[in-house]
């Protein structure tokens, strides 16, 4: 869940009238009008996915769900594409809102604008069974010269670089299915995702050649950076970002966004009370 490419900071924003976006805009008004909102999402369990019935499903579409039927638009629909077109997509309005449970960085940050995080997560890998090379960390990696696998554009490529993995030499796939399969198969030594994601697909596939490793705190500019996970909405939709962020607080307060996000994999730790505003900062 990594870089985007900067394209999406400037298409098509000529379609929305200074004035519009000067008051807030009028998003949310013309989705009450038309009852649906289009959600872009990137096919990545468990932040949103079709799944095997045809069924639009996952954290972050089950969150929309709940909170634009209370913002008075009662259906939600699906528009998947690639994750490093989220945010061109969004902003050449293709789709209204991603909701596939992006990490909010400071260059996303210029693009776009988030919604307060559902979650804040950790980092973990799949290894095979016994995890012979002993890898628990990016460091790990780069001292056993280890062969990476990630997802395509996803921030532990960032992560792996801290360490002094290059990019180049990792393999990228199109999720964590694929990553499982290629440690499995031997061309890879390690996937390396988020806590959650990798959990839940070992457990899911019941694998008998690869487990998940402990969850960890990755480093990014010499730090501890703790992923979070949120909406996002054209720069203009304040108005909208604003209303659902309130049903959101709405949600954490009471208990209601653990309960819709359990089911999921996610446990009560990577929960989170932080903003957006201190992670774009």
């Amino acid at each position: 869940m990594g870089a985007v490419s900067a394209l999406g900071a400037t298409t098509a924003c000529s379609r929305v009238s200074s004035a519009d976006a000067k008051n807030g805009g009028d998003l949310l008004e013309r989705l009450k009008a038309q009852g649906t909102v289009k959600l872009g999402l990137a096919g990545e369990q468990p932040y949103s996915y079709i799944d095997k019935h045809g069924k639009l499903t996952g954290t972050s579409p089950a969150i929309a769900r709940i909170i634009f039927e209370r913002l008075g638009v009662s259906k939600v629909q699906p528009f998947p594409t690639e994750f490093n077109s989220l945010i061109p997509g969004l902003n050449s309005q293709q789709f209204d809102v991603v909701a596939a449970g992006m990490y909010i960085t400071p260059t996303r940050c210029e693009q776009v604008l988030f919604a307060d995080p559902e979650y804040e997560m950790r980092d973990a890998f799949i290894v095979r069974k016994g995890n012979p090379k002993n890898l628990n960390s990016y460091e790990d990696i780069a001292k056993a010269g280890a062969k990476m696998a990630t997802g395509t554009g996803y921030a532990e490529i960032a992560y792996a670089e801290e360490a002094g993995l290059k990019e180049s030499e990792m393999l990228l796939l199109p999720d964590q299915l694929a990553g499982l399969l290629a440690v499995e198969q031997g061309r890879a030594d390690v996937f390396a995702g988020t806590a959650v994601t990798v959990r839940n697909v070992v457990r899911q596939t019941k694998s008998r050649k690869a487990e998940y490793t402990e969850a960890f705190i990755p480093k990014l500019e010499g730090k501890p950076d703790l992923g979070t996970g949120a909406f996002a909405f054209r720069q203009n939709e304040t108005k909208l970002r604003d209303a659902f962020n309130r049903e959101l607080h709405k949600m954490k307060e009471s208990g209601e966004l653990f309960r819709v996000m359990k089911p999921f994999g996610f446990v009560k730790q990577e929960m989170t009370t932080m903003t957006a505003k201190e992670r774009c900062a």
